[in-house]
């Protein structure tokens, strides 16, 4: 191990939607880092909704973009609160969470993420955006399964 490595801090992404499987992952995600001293990412993401036939309505200041940084902001900042000395980055990008996720696994020590499992099959374990992030990063991979 060269000095560099033994220095270098790791990183941890944690995927949130603001699911309680997926608040509940990011959770763990600050523990780990504070275990492990490496700095966290929270990255949430955005999509325009598409339609097929009848076009949806949008009120002329809609903004997913910022409405979805204000919510990142503020879980965020309760985070912050309750890990003053974690080291904590909020992202948000535009895009499908899946693709997102694996490509910011590319520069991670570990992905994050929560498995809501709301899909068409009932019982399955693994939402689709977690079986996807499972099969396709570049680095380790924690599916946090909140059990209530």
């Amino acid at each position: 191990m060269t000095s560099t490595e033994a220095t270098s801090k790791g990183r941890i992404v944690a995927g949130v939607d603001g699911s309680e499987s997926s608040l509940a992952a990011m959770h763990w995600a600050a523990r780990q880092s504070k275990l492990t001293g490496s700095s966290l990412e929270v990255i949430m993401t955005w999509e325009w909704p598409t339609t097929y036939g009848w076009a949806i309505p949008f009120a002329d200041n809609y903004d997913p973009a910022t409405e979805a940084q204000r919510f990142l902001d503020e879980i965020v900042e309760k985070l912050r609160g309750e890990h003053p000395d974690l080291t904590v980055q909020a992202r948000v990008f535009e895009g499908h969470p899946a693709l997102i996720l694996v490509d910011a696994s590319a520069a991670a020590d570990l992905l994050v993420v929560g498995s809501r499992g709301h899909g068409e099959f009932v019982g399955m374990l693994l939402g689709s955006i977690s079986e996807h992030c499972a099969a396709h990063a570049h680095c380790p991979v924690v599916v946090f399964r909140d059990h209530e």
